[in-house]
């Protein structure tokens, strides 16, 4: 699967343990912001709305009952390995 370098970085960073955090616009269901967070609590810039949009959309993340977003299986098997991460 191709990937921006953008994408494989944030697949990258949910992969060590890191999560998307979103909002809501409210009284909708629509997203409105996120942020995401390495599993050292630091923000990552990387990640854009159109960046998880992008994820979201070839189910690379997933939210389970409402919670942050996190790394799928899919999303696993499509995260080149780094050195940082073998």
């Amino acid at each position: 699967m191709n990937l921006s370098r953008s994408e494989q970085r944030v697949l990258h960073v949910l992969a060590q343990g890191g999560l998307i955090r979103h909002q809501r616009v409210p009284g909708t269901t629509r997203i409105s912001d996120i942020d995401c967070f390495t599993r050292d609590g630091y923000r990552l810039g990387d990640c854009t709305m159109q960046v998880f949009e992008k994820l979201r959309r070839k189910r690379l993340i997933r939210s389970e009952a409402g919670g942050p977003y996190r790394i799928s299986r899919q999303g696993r098997e499509a995260v080149r390995p780094q050195p940082d991460n073998r």
